[in-house]
């Protein structure tokens, strides 16, 4: 059993390190952050929050982060011979926190919030008071609706703080990711770099570091893609392993002096051999208004006067299989972090399903392209949760 570190060894203590690493000073505390939260103060027997040191970073002239989508460290350790420069380079291992998704794990990076903080706690979540399911990847609502970045993930970011300071702060990805939802809420501060192709890409982070103090994060999200879709350690997604060994060397060796590279990733991954259709199976849908999460931390939403009801169904139907809970334990035992604003306690479901096997519960109705998935992401196995921490330095 693995859990979030929440403590000096997690994706939302990197943020300041690497500011501090150029010099910035911490943050002015956020008064939104303790009064009016939930705390983890009565952790049950369930699985809980671990704690830890400061993460300590050595001090840069300039810094760039590769930031790779699935790069999980429990995963790059198993085929370290696709990826020797990375599997050569020093590091540590961090926790992606919970749940172990892109969307969560990169406004933790962008802000240096734990999840319950930041309330970007899933990929798909309740609207409170509205009956809808927002995606926070594709940044969608039904009906034409739309959200406002800004008022669902109002915390000030890094990149903002790194630009006050007089650093470049600057994202290098695809031009497709160019002001949308997603971005905008949690790159707020960036200088926006469209760079498609890994060369173009390369050449803008090196363009981008010689130009003075910055601080530099570029993202490449193809591995995880063909993870999801032929499975970790499939013969594509160790093409795709070899192409981010070699995109990471060759961001190392055009580095100025100075610098460091850190490499990282938002999730492992895991290939399901079990998938539960929890549309089908009437004791998974029966008083279920909204089945948001995604296949492994489904949040499940249930109807007025139902959760009880609802809890016990799913707690006895995946027995064996999956951590289930209450909000309210989830909450206290610090599953997204030691805090949850009280604002944020309605994007969680009523029901939190999280598999520990390799157990995938989709909803091909809702989510037919994530139901054919090989590899899926979420949970607090080990191989979801570690991602790894890489340097290298000029």
């Amino acid at each position: 059993m693995l859990v979030p570190g929440y403590g000096g060894g997690s994706l939302a203590d990197l943020p300041d390190a690497l500011l501090a690493a150029l010099g910035v000073g911490a943050p002015d505390p956020d008064p939104a952050s303790s009064p009016g939260a939930a705390d983890a103060s009565d952790p049950s027997s369930l699985p809980g929050v671990a704690g830890g040191g400061p993460l300590v970073l050595e001090p840069a002239d300039r810094v760039c982060l590769f930031l790779v989508d699935g790069l999980g460290a429990e995963l790059l350790r198993a085929h370290a011979e696709a990826a020797p420069f990375l599997s050569g380079l020093a590091g540590r291992t961090l926790t992606a926190g919970f749940p172990a998704t892109t969307v969560t794990s990169l406004c933790s990076l962008g802000t240096g919030l734990t999840p319950g903080e930041h309330g970007m706690l899933g990929l798909t979540l309740a609207v409170p008071g509205t009956g809808h399911l927002f995606n926070c990847l594709r940044w969608t609502l039904p009906d034409g609706l739309t959200m406002d970045p800004e008022l669902w993930q109002p915390a000030p970011t890094v990149y903002q703080r790194a630009t006050r300071a007089g650093l470049d702060a600057v994202y290098v990805a695809p031009a497709e990711f160019e002001g949308t939802g997603l971005t905008k809420a949690v790159y707020r501060g960036v200088r926006y770099v469209a760079a498609d192709t890994v060369d173009e890409r390369v050449a803008r982070v090196h363009e981008s570091m010689r130009q003075g103090a910055a601080h530099v994060t570029v993202y490449y999200g193809d591995l995880d893609a063909a993870g999801h879709m032929t499975g970790w350690g499939s013969e594509e997604w160790l093409r795709q392993l070899a192409i981010v060994d070699d995109m990471a060397q060759r961001l190392a060796e055009g580095l100025p002096p100075g610098s460091a590279l850190y490499v990282t990733a938002d999730h492992g991954m895991v290939n399901a051999t079990e998938k539960i259709d929890a549309e089908s199976v009437p004791e998974l849908a029966e008083g279920v208004a909204l089945l948001g999460g995604e296949a492994r931390a489904r949040h499940v939403y249930a109807e007025p006067g139902a959760g009880p009801d609802v809890l016990e169904a799913w707690r006895e139907t995946l027995r064996g299989k999956a951590w289930v809970v209450s909000r309210r334990e989830a909450v206290e035992s610090g599953w997204f972090g030691p805090r949850v604003r009280d604002a944020w306690l309605g994007r969680i479901g009523d029901v939190v399903a999280v598999p520990y096997t390799d157990l995938a519960i989709i909803a091909p109705s809702r989510h037919r392209i994530e139901a054919l998935f090989i590899g899926y992401h979420g949970s607090m196995t080990a191989a979801e949760q570690h991602v790894p921490l890489l340097q290298a330095r000029t």
